[in-house]
């Protein structure tokens, strides 16, 4: 039931790993290299899927999503073949326990199923299930913090056949919420004041919809999904301009679009994401004990939007950024730092995945 290598969430430091980020309208691959905590980034890339391929983390084609993937690994150009992939978070469950610091390793494994029958709504025959000590239990002597994490046996399944099938081995299938808070600690240090000691929220804003963290020292203290996301402003180039689908959203990422769509669609939208996020960041400040956001970090597709941040900082009147997890990173020669530059909010999770290979 504990399984090898396969929903860990987190890497076992014995193996290098290209960090692969399956999202619904595309595929990321990350390499890094370093040691002691510094790093740099040797090679990336994005491979674009065809629309509704992956739908809400379900899978519809396995084979074509192989094939794309085996085209990103060739373009990588990486002699590794190590892989760890991401579940979707809303396809995993994950839970927090305290038990007694000095429990033997097959007592925790016990209380783990105990609790997992308890928190899981399926048959544990079912499941991959792990779990990771995180540490000593905040006030709270003689207990340690033990992550358990659970995910239906075919979605990890699904996963894995991807990367096995583009001729690679999947080392670690992770969950994107851990591995975008594992990547968080990439992000830190080009805050003001590193961002210790403050609550910074995270928009991920992908092409369905958004996820909404809020961080404090590396942690996350809190997580939502919001209804927002890219698609809608391809939605609404298509009505402006009465263009298809894919050459709406071709359009959105290359521009070539009359003069009137600045004003006309994309400032429309990128009001209503800043209005998105006021409403969240209040929800997080009065239905918590938390207190109040000090910095927003913006990720994802809607990172890639020109002016986005101040939009948001301005409506929200809160600080925002746009993700870079390589801002304090060397960069290999064959690195296009001018393209990295514009790809950077893409890549977060596959760099928290990447980061696996560094971990112990």
């Amino acid at each position: 039931m504990f399984t090898d290598k396969i929903l860990l969430p987190f890497g076992t430091g014995a193996s290098q790993v290209i960090g692969a980020d399956i999202g619904s309208s595309s595929i990321k691959l990350v390499e890094l290299s370093g040691r002691n905590g510094k790093y740099q980034l040797e090679r990336y890339v994005i491979e674009t899927l065809p629309k509704d391929l992956i739908q809400d983390g379900n899978i519809t084609n396995i084979d074509q999503v192989s094939d794309i993937f085996r085209r990103g690994l060739k373009r990588l150009g990486s002699r590794i073949k190590l892989v760890a992939v991401a579940l979707p978070t809303a396809t995993a469950i994950t839970k927090k326990i305290s038990v007694p610091a000095d429990q033997e390793e097959e007592e925790l494994e016990l209380t783990v199923e105990a609790e997992a029958n308890q928190s899981i709504p399926f048959p544990l025959d079912e499941v991959n299930l792990d779990y990771w000590v995180l540490g000593a239990a905040p006030n709270m002597p003689g207990e340690v913090e033990v992550l358990i994490a659970a995910a239906r046996r075919e979605k990890v399944d699904d996963y894995s056949a991807i990367v096995e099938g583009a001729g690679a081995k999947p080392e670690i299938v992770d969950i994107e919420s851990l591995a975008i808070q594992n990547a968080f600690s990439l992000i830190m240090p080009g805050l003001p004041g590193k961002g210790r000691g403050q609550n910074i929220a995270l928009f991920d804003i992908g092409s369905n919809g958004t996820r909404f963290f809020v961080f404090r020292d590396k942690d996350i203290l809190f997580s939502r999904e919001l209804s927002f996301g890219g698609n809608q402003l391809t939605a609404e180039i298509q009505r402006a301009f009465s263009l298809p689908t894919a050459e709406a959203e071709t359009a959105k990422k290359t521009g070539g679009l009359p003069d009137s769509y600045k004003n006309d669609v994309l400032r429309p939208y990128l009001d209503n994401v800043a209005m998105e996020v006021a409403r969240a960041l209040q929800f997080f400040s009065t239905t918590t004990t938390f207190g109040t956001v000090q910095q927003v970090v913006i990720s994802g597709g809607g990172g890639l939007l020109r002016g986005i941040d101040k939009v948001v900082s301005q409506q929200a009147s809160v600080p925002a950024t746009i993700a870079n997890p390589f801002s304090t990173m060397k960069t290999a020669g064959r690195v296009r730092v001018q393209q990295l530059a514009q790809d950077a909010p893409l890549l977060l999770t596959a760099s928290g995945l990447a980061l696996r290979s560094f971990e112990s």
